[in-house]
């Protein structure tokens, strides 16, 4: 059993002892505490939420929804939806935070609150600290009888959600809809069998064949998007005649991609590909990914004249960036997409969009399409974590080896070689070191990764020794 407290809200699996994993008890508290800090800080009696379609979502949307109102704030509820959907749903409403329902691309034991401020963008890490100060203190009041919240369910956010992804410029329906596409979805089970299908229907794609978009959380394979998971739908690509497959995690704000031949088009290149239309039909302008992230996005924007800036790892740190910076797109090489004109959040709708009028104006084949960008290799690994294990201490060792090469400390560690880089750092979600590495070549950045990980074992046993 697993519960992890952090800035960006509560993360854990369910069932277990009170404070060892994610139990109703911590729902209630991480709520509450919540719930009293938007009081507080805002003087707003309003909050919205939303769940992905994981089997634990009703019970923990009820118990929040319920801690909330016995705060006295009134809940706006949009039942199963997206991220992104509950983003614009708060600013919509006027309300003075949001709360999403979903553990993401973890597991199904696992569910979240993930935290959304008056703006419906995630929390800064100082507003996370006082959430989490609230919680440990239990410094909250509950409401009179005659003051407790109400409580209203809407899921008519979707479609509103849609029909402003359909108003964008950039998004060309005629065009998408002339090209006739053929799509394959696969939705995991969850929330975007119902978002992505309507949206497509929206574009005018008529020939969509659904994978897995019953919502009922019953996931059929590891939720992440990544390409050893997407076995099911490159089998159905190359068994059949396709323009395009598209996959989404949970809660719909990671989005991959599957080329007409049925390889990956790479979950780093969704964003890549999008940025360069975005570019390309505005002039130019200016990107942020984080230090995770392929260069390929790099590369692109300077050959559009643009500006490039890395972030640290978490949606609001590339949010915070791309504000400063003026970024006309930008997001994480996770398949995560965030385009300020509709909103500052991952969004994988948005996203679906933006590469359909891509793809219809390119004229050729998605495979043909990702030859267009430069061609990086990026291998993703992990160290499990232990208690004992000083983490702060390792990335210091690590960064002390590697002194002579470029480093940024900005999020971890990120060494920057000549043609290659590695960034090591603690995961915000899981209790694990997250160690990516890219290069021109696979083999090269796998042999880079196992070079780190085989000092950060080193590290590690010498201080047990």
């Amino acid at each position: 059993m697993a519960l992890i407290k952090s800035i960006s809200g509560i993360r854990g699996t369910i069932g277990g002892q009170s404070g060892e994993a994610l139990t109703p008890i911590d729902v209630v508290t991480f709520a509450a505490a919540f719930g009293s800090w938007i009081k507080d800080k805002s003087g707003n009696s309003k909050i919205v939420i939303g769940r992905d379609a994981r089997p634990s979502g009703d019970m923990v949307s009820k118990l929040v929804s319920a801690t909330l109102q016995g705060l006295g704030i009134s809940v706006v509820d949009l039942g199963l939806s997206t991220t992104p959907t509950v983003e614009m749903a708060v600013t919509a409403e006027g309300a003075g935070g949001g709360i999403i329902i979903t553990a993401s691309h973890n597991p199904v034991q696992w569910n979240a609150l993930k935290l959304l401020n008056g703006k419906g963008e995630f929390i800064s890490a100082k507003d996370g600290e006082e959430v989490l100060k609230i919680a440990e203190d239990r410094s909250f009041t509950f409401a009179e009888v005659k003051k407790l919240g109400d409580y209203e369910l809407n899921e008519q956010y979707l479609d509103e959600h849609i029909n402003k992804i359909l108003a964008l410029p950039l998004v060309d329906v005629e065009a998408i809809k002339k090209k006739n596409f053929s799509v394959v979805v696969d939705a995991v089970n969850s929330s975007g069998g119902i978002a992505v299908p309507k949206l497509l229907k929206a574009l005018g794609v008529k020939q969509v064949k659904q994978l897995f978009c019953e919502p009922n959380g019953q996931f059929p394979h590891n939720p992440e998007p990544l390409p050893e998971h997407l076995g099911d739908i490159c089998r159905e690509i190359k068994n059949g005649k396709y323009h395009l497959g598209i996959v989404v995690d949970p809660d719909v704000d990671r989005l991959a991609l599957i080329s007409d031949d049925g390889e990956p088009f790479g979950e780093e290149y969704t964003l890549v590909a999008v940025a360069d239309y975005v570019l390309e039909q505005q002039g130019g302008g200016n990107t942020v990914s984080n230090l995770s992230s392929s260069r390929a996005l790099r590369d692109v924007t300077e050959k559009h004249k643009g500006s490039y800036a890395a972030a640290a790892v978490g949606e609001v740190n590339v949010v915070d960036k791309m504000k400063e910076t003026g970024a006309v797109i930008g997001g994480e090489g996770n398949g995560g997409i965030i385009y300020p004109e509709l909103h500052y959040g991952r969004d994988a709708l948005v996203g679906i969009a933006l590469f359909l009028s891509h793809l219809a104006k390119w004229g050729k084949s998605a495979a043909m399409l990702r030859t267009k960008y430069p061609n990086y290799h990026i291998s993703k690994n992990k160290i499990e974590l232990t208690p004992d294990i000083d983490v702060d201490r390792v990335l210091q060792e690590i960064q002390q080896r590697y002194s002579k090469h470029d480093i940024n400390t900005i999020d971890g560690v990120k060494i920057d070689f000549e043609n290659e880089w590695v960034h090591l750092r603690k995961s915000n979600t899981e209790p694990i070191i997250r160690i990516y590495s890219e290069s021109a070549s696979q083999a090269t950045a796998e042999h880079l990764s196992k070079k780190i990980i085989s000092d950060i074992k080193e590290v590690i046993s010498t201080k047990q020794e």
